[in-house]
C-alpha cells in the first residue's frame, strides 16, 4: 500500500516569498496523480518536499500512514525520475541500472536479476551494453525511468521527464509511461506544465496557479464540469472561449451589443448570476456551423435553444483531420473547432450556434463557475 495524504501544507523560503499556499491532498494507492499549472505555480516545489529535497514549512506529509516531515529521501520508500535524465555518461546502461542497488548493499545475484527484469519492462535489453551518448533522447529516458522501476519503491515522483523529447516522442513515451505505471503498480506524482499530458495520462489532475489548488478531478472533472475561470481556460486545447458581459433580466448583455436569452433548464443559474457580471465559457467543439449555402429543403442547423451568433474569419488552422477557425465577434475573439470539409477564408462572414446547455457562467468577480444546485442534487 502506497497511501500519501498532504494536509495543509505550507512553503515559505527565506526571503519570504510564499511558493505552496495550505496544499490539501489526498492519493490513493497505485494512482497516477498529475500536477499541473504554468512555470512558478509551486508544483515542483510541492514535489520536491515530497521527495524530501525541500522542507515544509507548514502542514503534515504521510507516507503509508507515516509522518515523514523529517526523514531524509532515502527513508520514504520514494524513486524520482528528473527532467535532465541525470544518467552518468561513463557508466553503460547496465550500470546506470544497477548503479542505486550497489549502494543499497544488493548482491551481484539479485542486482543481475532485477536489471533484467527491469530492461525487459522498459525495452532495453538490446542496450544494456551502450553509454547514454550512444542512445536517443526516448532510450535515455528510458534507462532514467529503469532506474526508478529496478528500486521496487512504493512510489515514483516525476519531474517533467517528458520536456527535453521532441513533440512525436513525447506521445509515445506518455503511452510507455502509463503502461510502466499499470504493469509496476507505484503509487506515480507526474508534474508538467503541458495539460494534453495531464490529460492523457492521469487518474486524478490537480491544476495548481499562483501554490494554491484551483481544483482536483478526473481529466472528464476538469473538462466537462470546471470549478473556476482559470481551470476552464487552462484545461482544453484549443482553450474554452469566453464572452464578458452582465445579466439583466435573465438576459446576458455584452460588448457591441451582443445579447441573448437563456433556456429554461439555466433558471436557477440565471436567478443567482442576476445584476451580476459574469463570463459566458463554451468549448470550441460545442459550436455548430450554420450551412454556407443552403439548398432547396435543407434544414437550418439551428434548434430551439441554440443562441446563434454571426461574426467574421480571422485564421483558418488546417490540422488533418480538424480545423480551427478563429472568429471576431466585435471586440471578442473565439476559436471554433470543425472538419477542413468546413471551407471558409479570411474575412468571411460566418454564422455559428451554441446550444445553451453546452454553456459555462463563471462569476465576473469571484471567477467561480455559478452552479444550478437543484441539478447537482440528483
Amino acid at each position: 500500500m502506497s497511501d500519501i495524504s498532504l494536509k495543509n501544507i505550507e512553503k515559505v523560503y527565506d526571503n519570504g516569498f510564499h511558493a505552496v499556499h495550505n496544499f490539501n491532498l489526498e492519493i490513493k494507492d497505485k494512482e497516477f496523480i498529475v500536477f499541473v499549472g504554468p512555470s512558478g505555480c509551486g508544483k515542483s516545489t510541492t514535489l520536491r518536499m515530497i521527495a524530501g529535497l525541500e522542507e515544509i514549512t507548514r502542514g503534515t506529509l504521510t507516507i503509508n500512514g507515516k509522518v515523514v516531515n523529517s526523514l531524509p529521501p532515502k527513508e520514504r520508500g520514494i524513486a524520482m525520475v528528473f527532467q535532465s535524465y541525470a544518467l552518468y555518461p561513463h557508466l553503460s546502461v547496465y550500470e546506470n541500472l544497477a548503479f542505486g542497488l550497489k549502494l543499497a548493499g544488493f548482491d551481484e545475484d539479485e542486482i543481475d536479476e532485477r536489471v533484467k527484469e527491469t530492461s525487459k519492462i522498459m525495452g532495453l535489453t538490446e542496450y544494456l551494453e551502450r553509454k547514454p551518448r550512444n542512445l536517443s533522447g526516448g532510450q535515455r529516458q528510458r534507462v532514467a525511468l529503469g532506474r526508478a522501476v529496478i528500486r521496487h519503491a512504493d512510489v515514483f515522483l516525476m519531474d517533467e521527464p517528458l520536456s527535453n523529447l521532441d513533440a512525436k516522442m513525447r506521445v509515445s513515451m506518455r503511452a510507455e509511461l502509463v503502461k510502466i505505471h499499470r504493469m509496476v503498480g507505484a503509487t506515480t506524482i507526474y508534474v508538467t506544465h503541458d495539460q494534453i499530458e495531464a490529460m492523457t495520462m492521469a487518474t486524478r489532475i490537480v491544476v495548481m496557479k499562483l501554490g494554491r489548488i484551483q481544483q482536483v478531478g478526473t481529466p472528464a472533472d476538469l473538462y466537462f464540469r470546471p470549478a473556476n475561470l482559470f481551470v476552464a481556460g487552462f484545461i482544453g486545447d484549443p482553450p474554452m472561449n469566453f464572452l464578458k458581459g452582465k445579466i439583466e433580466k435573465k438576459k446576458f448583455i455584452g460588448q457591441d451589443s451582443l445579447e441573448f436569452s437563456f433556456g429554461t433548464k439555466l433558471k436557477n443559474v440565471m436567478k443567482k448570476a442576476e445584476g451580476k457580471d459574469v463570463v459566458i465559457g463554451f468549448r470550441p467543439e460545442s459550436i455548430k456551423l450554420a450551412p454556407l449555402t443552403k439548398e432547396e429543403g435543407e434544414e437550418s442547423k439551428k434548434k430551439v435553444g441554440d443562441i446563434a451568433f454571426h461574426g467574421e474569419v480571422e485564421i483558418t488552422e488546417m490540422l488533418g483531420d480538424t480545423m480551427n477557425i478563429y472568429v471576431t465577434l466585435g471586440e471578442n475573439h473565439l476559436i471554433i473547432r470543425t472538419t477542413p470539409s468546413d471551407d471558409y477564408k479570411i474575412g468571411d462572414p460566418i454564422d455559428f450556434y451554441v446550444d445553451y446547455e453546452s454553456l459555462h457562467i463563471f462569476d465576473g468577480e469571484s471567477e467561480l463557475v455559478i452552479t444550478d444546485d437543484e441539478e447537482n442534487k440528483e
